[in-house]
């Protein structure tokens, strides 16, 4: 079980799948995570065999993400998630402010619910590499074709010519960041203006501690592993940091729960601690997406 932003208030509960792999839970990670919506997240074992009995308490949905309000309301179906953030948040911004906009973002995400079945079979989003030589079917070339109109038409409804779609973060870029993953992970052909777009979503702080996250499980078989050669990862993940059996640290509790530290990673010739290896795991994947803790790292 995952804590965010919880401070006092009732809170939602998030149901979510494998984080390198479930491209809808992302999106539902994000829809809260992004706009600072108060949230617990709970984990459900996509490929553990135990996703029945996960969701046994938010029936009748069945499949990630789930969404349950504060006031035990169950919630599935990543649109409807959205639209009901929306209407109990207005002042989050989760919709662009101006009407056209944000119609057009709305179009923008329901088309993504029903479209692009060829790229989201032929390219199942992982996280954990970049394919190489990978040959996308006439289909997936179509709908890569789509996306870049609908990308290219919301930019001319927003005037944004680069960054967030509609000028500002909102749904739309949300409901796009798994499309980016799997642009960025087959290097799949797309404009240069666009590519960038990709890797600008990926390159989010909190996209980044969703991978991470994600990078502290280890699978046997790899879920959609293709026999084709692979690169790195190509934000985060530098490998400058590594875990080592033990301290001492220079720090006596751990960045993020501030509990006594049992775990530890060696960055830099300098040894850290933290409370469990959830912990340490998600920061040696990807040390830089943490700012409690490199603010510890730079403060020490």
């Amino acid at each position: 079980m995952e804590l965010r932003g919880l401070t006092g208030v009732m809170t939602y509960e998030l149901f979510i799948g494998d984080r390198m792999f479930s491209s809808w839970s992302l999106r539902g990670w994000l829809m809260l995570e992004k706009f600072g919506i108060p949230f617990r997240s709970h984990m459900v074992g996509l490929y553990s065999g135990t996703m029945a009995l996960d969701l046994a308490s938010v029936l009748p949905a069945r499949q990630v993400p789930v969404l349950r309000t504060p006031e035990g309301c169950v919630v599935g179906q990543s649109l409807a998630m959205a639209e009901t953030l929306a209407e109990r948040h207005p002042d989050a911004g989760l919709w662009p402010e101006d009407p056209a906009q944000r119609a057009t973002a709305r179009w923008l995400c329901a088309e993504m619910v029903s479209s692009f079945t060829a790229l989201r079979g032929e390219c199942p989003m992982q996280l954990m590499h970049c394919y190489e030589g990978f040959e996308p079917s006439r289909n997936t070339h179509g709908d890569l074709a789509r996306i870049e109109t609908l990308w290219a038409h919301a930019r001319a409804v927003s005037g944004a010519a680069s960054g967030p779609l509609f000028g500002r973060y909102s749904l739309a870029d949300v409901f796009y960041t798994p499309v980016a993953a799997r642009i960025v992970g087959y290097n799949l052909p797309v404009s240069a203006d666009n590519r960038q777009y990709c890797l600008d979503l990926l390159s989010d702080t909190s996209v980044r501690q969703w991978r991470a996250m994600g990078a502290t499980v280890s699978y046997d078989p790899v879920p959609y592993a293709l026999d084709l050669p692979t690169t790195a990862w190509p934000i985060g993940a530098s490998g400058a940091a590594r875990s080592v059996a033990g301290g001492p640290s220079l720090n006596a509790t751990c960045p993020y729960s501030g509990k006594p530290v049992t775990d530890f990673l060696e960055m830099d010739g300098r040894i850290w601690g933290f409370c469990n290896r959830f912990c340490r795991d998600k920061t040696d994947a990807d040390p830089e997406a943490w700012p409690k803790f490199m603010a510890m790292v730079t403060t020490g």
